[in-house]
């Protein structure tokens, strides 16, 4: 067992507060990795306001980097020492992990939000403890990265080397990572096409990021800040439009003179999906990534639907963490892909700090620095 220093969110609403838990040992096929960042997302505070179902109490965190402390029985790809990133889990053996498609386990949901373990003998418990001896929930997308060591499982991480920055490597486990596969896995435009990003947060820009390393030759971002707009600009897109002076069909007809042929909403706002499903063509793709409140719902034209519109969601950038994160290391190497342009780091006891920046959009990617 291992003592951590976590930050538990008690319930819905409810602040982050550091507290002294006792961690399990690794089981059969686990991994204690000892955190050295993690990014905060979007999705961290969806979990804290009720709209992701973990039970808490519990810890959060699901952006996490660091190096591997100890293996537990069966663990092979990874030995102590070792420096990884914590993607997403996967159960293995339904149909479509056994097909490849690991971000579309049928198991997904409990594989991240359960707050248990789902494998070995201590399926259905969790390997968090509190000082009075009760449990609460961790596990959360498989790492509650939150902390100064979390408990992952093998097939989880991804081993990185060791002469890149860990402290930047955290956000590839969610959200840069979707938003450049969802470009690179569910886009993938062709030759002259074109490609609207609506939201240049860390998701959105690691979408124009993505976009610029494609045959696209038309990539509009789309944001309320114009600071976040110049950046996008100097990342790649060749057009910007700020959404808060300019209708998002108005704006993509006048610079295409039609719709588009890919849109990406990155927002999770039902006005904005709406919107954007009218700025995709014939056999034009709405793609969406952002996360909505639980329960919410659009609506679409259904004429200008049937005529060949395809509307596809997306998560966490598709194919599977040990292809897409590599992938995008090596960009990064080549100065293809510079996504340490999004990040502001902050100490780990700046949470709330590293929350507030990113509401007011001062911070693009927040992550905190959990170990030297």
């Amino acid at each position: 067992m291992k003592k951590i220093d976590a930050y538990v969110v008690e319930a819905i609403d409810a602040p982050f507060v550091r507290e002294e838990l006792t961690l399990d040992a690794p089981g059969p096929g686990e991994v204690l990795v000892k955190v050295v960042a993690t990014g905060v997302c979007h999705t961290d505070l969806n979990t804290q306001s009720g709209d992701m179902p973990l039970p808490l109490p519990g810890v959060l965190g699901h952006e996490g980097s660091g190096v591997v402390e100890a293996v537990g029985e069966g663990v092979t790809a990874v030995e102590p020492g070792d420096h990884v990133v914590m993607g997403w889990p996967y159960c293995g053996t339904c149909r479509n992990c056994v097909r490849g498609q690991h971000r579309y386990c049928l198991n997904i949901g409990a594989e991240l939000l359960a707050g248990v373990r789902l494998h070995g003998p201590d399926a259905g418990e969790s390997a968090y403890t509190r000082a009075d001896g009760t449990t609460l929930s961790g596990h959360f997308f498989g790492q509650s990265s939150f902390a100064t060591y979390s408990l992952t499982r093998e097939n989880a991480l991804v081993k990185v080397d060791k002469d890149i920055d860990l402290e930047l490597l955290g956000p590839l486990a969610c959200g840069i990572t979707t938003g450049a596969g969802a470009v690179f896995n569910t886009a993938t435009p062709a030759p002259g096409e074109s490609i609207v990003i609506i939201g240049a947060g860390a998701v959105g820009l690691g979408a124009v990021m993505a976009a610029q390393n494609t045959p696209a030759t038309t990539i509009i971002a789309m944001d309320l800040q114009d600071s976040r707009l110049e950046l996008a600009a100097e990342l790649g897109a060749t057009h910007t439009v700020n959404t808060r002076e300019n209708d998002i069909v108005d704006a993509v007809t006048g610079i295409l003179g039609g719709p588009a042929d890919y849109v990406i909403d990155c927002t999770g706002s039902i006005r904005v999906i709406e919107r954007a499903a009218d700025a995709v063509g014939m056999l034009g793709t709405l793609i969406l990534v952002g996360g909505a409140p639980a329960e919410a719902r659009f609506s679409l034209d259904h004429l200008r639907a049937l005529w060949g519109k395809n509307v596809v969601g997306t998560l966490g950038g598709g194919s599977t963490s040990n292809e897409l994160i590599p992938a995008l290391i090596g960009l990064y190497r080549q100065g293809r892909f510079p996504f340490d342009r999004l990040v502001t780091t902050y100490g780990f006891d700046e949470l709330e700090k590293a929350i507030e920046d990113a509401g007011s959009g001062e911070t693009i990617k927040a992550v905190l620095r959990v170990a030297e």
